[in-house]
């Protein structure tokens, strides 16, 4: 048990430790692409090393097919793995070809046409934000800053405003990796779009405090009205990015797993997007094989091998016995666990998977039903994340803004915990068994 114990401990350290260091794993580009996938990996085996005291060392090798390939509780192959690592794959493909063939541009251009007093500053980086991508605030900063010096608006209130606009959307847009994967089979088994509905709060909460900061930004300053020609074309690209939800609703009714679902929806979209561009096949494929990475891959793969082993090392067991020793409320340790896990890594998809693994034993006494629990774990891994000093895209919109990622605090960390305690009271309120 104390074997176990120090190897999670230390598996914990090492991963956190290498993540927010930046090190180049032997100079190799693709090591650095599937650095998060091997670090987890490393994780899982220290963590079964040291747990050679309580499983015989053939439990190590069977954990890791367990969890990628071949259930040995079933007797079957099992495919939930690849799904999972097939659709961030294409979700990121997605979002790379919006990007390079201009959609997104053209979808703004069109959106422009509803906004005046400045809510276009809002709109970019959320249109944006329908896109996945790790970094993405880069790529609506530049058109933040063009757009906010219209206003007058200093470096810092447009990286405020680029950072907070892009994240709306993660507590509520079923396409988002990190939400397919807490509500997979392999975690929480439960319908994405209830827990979507569930985080509804949240949503509403980051759109009124984030157009609060807006109006108070452009509050003193006044600037002169373009008049917009209207075209209406762009907002077709609205539908790559929500076809998945449609596809997905008419395939539950024929029995397809939630994530195959999703699946195939991305897939169509990317086949509906090259329609709609109407660029040639030769250039649109060009674009897929640059788009094209093993990050996703590896990640999922690590997430799921990470969680297997911690399952059979019984390493969650252990560790929700000591703290309830410890006589910590139950929903305060299921809150700041996923909420610090988030802060140190500063990587929403895995912070989820270190985090739900570690809660997930004191469900059944926190007298809340498990929709409600296992939105308090999403939404607190994403406070975490937001304000973690080495988010990706804070990093990425602060160099390009030239200004320092800690400048945004001030307003950053009030907000990001307002929307943690929105969902709090929530969901303590309207989910108590």
């Amino acid at each position: 048990m104390l074997a176990t114990l120090l190897g999670v401990i230390i598996a914990f350290v090492v991963i956190i430790l290498l993540i927010r260091k930046q090190t180049n794993f032997l100079k190799l580009p693709i090591l650095n692409e599937i650095k998060f996938g091997l670090l987890l990996l490393l994780g899982a085996l220290i963590l079964g090393i040291f747990s050679l005291e309580t499983i015989q060392p053939i439990e190590i090798p069977k954990a890791i097919v367990q969890a990628t390939a071949y259930s040995f509780d079933n007797h079957q192959i099992v495919t939930e793995t690849i799904e999972l690592a097939l659709l961030t794959t294409l979700i990121y493909i997605l979002a790379k070809l919006m990007q390079e063939t201009g959609g997104i541009k053209r979808l703004i251009d069109s959106l422009r046409m509803f906004f005046s007093k400045g809510g276009i500053l809002g709109v970019i980086p959320a249109v944006y934000g329908f896109m996945p991508i790790p970094g993405g605030a880069l790529l609506s900063a530049p058109m933040i800053d063009a757009e906010g010096d219209k206003y007058g608006l200093d470096k810092n209130q447009k990286n405020f405003l680029n950072m907070w606009f892009r994240h709306i959307w993660e507590p509520i847009f079923p396409v988002f990796p990190a939400l397919i994967l807490i509500c997979s089979a392999e975690f929480a088994n439960i319908n994405i779009f209830a827990l979507s509905l569930v985080d509804m709060p949240v949503f509403i909460a980051a759109i009124i405090i984030g157009f609060v900061f807006l109006k108070k930004f452009i509050k003193k300053t006044t600037v002169q009205q373009i008049k917009t020609t209207k075209n209406y074309n762009g907002l077709l690209f609205i539908l790559p990015p929500i076809l998945p939800l449609f596809v997905y609703i008419v395939l539950q009714f024929f029995g397809f797993s939630q994530t195959l679902s999703f699946l195939i929806g991305v897939f169509f979209s990317i086949i509906l997007l090259y329609f709609l561009t109407k660029i040639s096949i030769k250039e649109y494929w060009c674009i897929i094989k640059r788009s094209f990475t093993w990050r996703f891959i590896a990640a999922i793969f690590g997430i799921m091998i990470f969680r297997e082993m911690f399952e059979a090392t019984q390493a969650n067991k252990i560790i929700a016995n000591l703290i309830v020793g410890t006589s910590a409320p139950t929903i305060a340790i299921i809150i700041i666990i996923p909420f610090l896990l988030g802060l140190l890594i500063g990587y929403n998809l895995g912070a989820i998977a270190l985090s739900y693994s570690l809660v997930q034993p004191f469900f059944m006494a926190a007298g809340i039903s498990n929709l409600g629990l296992v939105s308090l774990v999403f939404i607190s891994t994403l406070s975490g994340y937001l304000i973690s000093p080495i988010h990706f895209c804070n990093v990425l919109s602060s160099d390009y803004l030239k200004t320092d990622p800690t400048r945004i605090y001030k307003w950053f960390i009030p907000a990001s915990i307002s929307l943690l305690m929105v969902q709090v009271v929530f969901v303590v309120v309207f989910f108590r068994i």
